[in-house]
């Protein structure tokens, strides 16, 4: 936004100062103590996933490995949904990893 000084228009505001996109706020290095974060949340969303994720791939491959030639929904689907259910069980995994070095790491600060 533009202001007017006594009746013309002021340069705009480089785009480092505007507030555009990648601006960051300067820290004050209270951050650490007052930051909210969602640790905690996908610490639980990680714990409760993981094993419901590692429980539908094994599920899915053995119902996949039953299957006969004729029978629907037949193999092909299955394994799908094994190996997507077993990707988001590593995405489980790999958040539970992350999630608990970064909560070890503030742990030693606050």
């Amino acid at each position: 936004m533009r202001e007017r000084h006594h009746g013309r228009q002021a340069a705009p505001e480089p785009r480092s100062r505007s507030g555009a996109l990648g601006h960051r706020l300067s820290r004050t290095g209270t951050e650490p103590a007052t930051a909210r974060s969602a640790l905690r949340l996908r610490l639980l969303l990680s714990a409760v996933f993981l094993p419901v994720f590692a429980a539908a791939t094994a599920g899915f491959a053995v119902w996949a490995a039953h299957e006969g030639p004729g029978d629907s929904p037949g193999t092909g689907p299955l394994a799908v949904l094994a190996v997507v259910c077993g990707l988001l069980a590593l995405a489980a995994a790999l958040d539970l990893v992350v999630v608990s070095r970064r909560s070890a790491g503030t742990r030693g600060r606050l």
